[in-house]
């Protein structure tokens, strides 16, 4: 299927890997003009090499609103404009109520929320004005059922789900849809911390499918998101996770 991308520009944040690195390796498949960011200069310009297609590298902490709100301006400026928006960060530390002290979840929030706010802020007026936009952000099955091994991710992600869904209430009149997409257990790095270096066994994770998800397939559902093909698609929260979230909603 052609996505009729060919041309876009997309700025997708820390994206010199994993999940963040397959949603801008898709896209560029497509046709499209992409921004990455990383924290480390050598690690982000490798990356942008293997995504090809004159893809950019730029060093940005999006851990920091200013920072996510920079990378913004700097992916427009390098590309000549934004089309589409990838909100991503890494996530917080795992912990319980117990183990989690309270100043760690303004940590939290700052990381997985108020970064995507500053892109969303920093990027909006500029795809109003041109009255098309996508903004796709990356999330976690957590905010669907929540981990009790992961309460600031629970927390913090819940609450940007919250402001993506109220945003594209606002903006879907101008041609900009919001999505969020909701990835389960993929084979990246995270994961790999998160389960102790364990990755032999999916059914043992409780994945219906059998196997880990994998940055492309992952990148290849953003993709699709980013399209013209998916314009009804609006507010939605998409989980990717082979089935392992049990809720009904």
């Amino acid at each position: 299927m052609d996505l009729g991308l060919d041309g876009k520009r997309a700025a997708v944040s820390a994206a010199s890997k994993g999940l963040g690195f397959g949603v801008a390796n898709a896209l560029a498949a497509e046709g499209v003009h992409v921004a990455i960011c990383g924290r480390d200069r050598e690690t982000v310009d490798a990356a942008a090499a293997r995504i090809g297609n004159g893809a950019v590298g730029l060093v940005a902490d999006v851990s920091d609103p200013d920072g996510a709100a920079g990378f913004i301006r700097e992916a427009r400026d390098a590309l000549g404009g934004l089309d589409i928006v990838v909100p991503n960060a890494g996530g917080p530390p795992g912990g319980n109520f117990a183990s989690t002290r309270l100043e760690q979840y303004e940590a939290a929030f700052r990381l997985n929320g108020l970064s995507t706010i500053a892109m969303c802020y920093e990027a909006v007026p500029g795809l109003r004005q041109q009255g098309w936009g996508r903004i796709v952000a990356i999330t976690s099955w957590t905010v669907r059922q929540p981990n009790p091994g992961l309460i600031l991710s629970n927390t913090a992600r819940a609450a940007v789900t919250g402001f993506l869904k109220t945003l594209a209430g606002e903006i879907a009149i101008d041609g900009i849809t919001v999505n969020s997409l909701q990835p389960g257990s993929h084979a990246t790095d995270r994961m790999k911390q998160l389960s102790g270096g364990d990755m032999t066994d999916a059914t043992k994770s409780g994945i219906p499918t059998g196997q880990f998800g994998r940055p492309e397939d992952f990148g290849a559902v953003a993709a699709f998101l980013c399209s013209d093909h998916a314009r009804f698609v609006n507010g939605a929260a998409i989980p990717v996770d082979g089935g392992s979230s049990a809720g009904l909603q």
